[in-house]
């Protein structure tokens, strides 16, 4: 027998032992209701915190025009993450509005 044979060997017996004590102590399902966060809640949400992105971009732009703050490379991270949180919330608006348009143009 070789080396490699044996430690297949044991993986598989391994493997086999794993499933006898998975199957021998039970799991009860989980059947609780989980309910999933509003729509609109969630919408708000995101828009907070992309506007908190906005106020933070202001603030440092501000903080490093009057000479307090000099790390440059923060206010460009934050200018960047300013401006695609905006670019991704005016894109779920564009969305919206679209689904919105072709569900008014549905008749019913």
């Amino acid at each position: 027998m070789s080396i490699a044979s044996i430690s297949a060997l044991k993986a598989y017996q391994n493997a086999l032992q794993a499933d006898t004590a998975a199957r021998k102590s039970p799991v009860a399902p989980d059947l609780s209701v989980k309910k999933a966060p509003d729509f609109s809640a969630t919408i708000k949400d995101s828009v907070k915190q992309t506007n908190d992105m906005y106020n933070q971009k202001e603030a440092m732009i501000e903080s490093f025009a009057a000479g307090k703050n000099q790390n440059v490379h923060e206010l460009m991270i934050t200018l960047q993450k300013a401006g695609l949180a905006m670019k991704l919330t005016s894109t779920v608006r564009n969305k919206v509005m679209e689904a919105y348009k072709e569900l008014s143009h549905m008749s019913f």
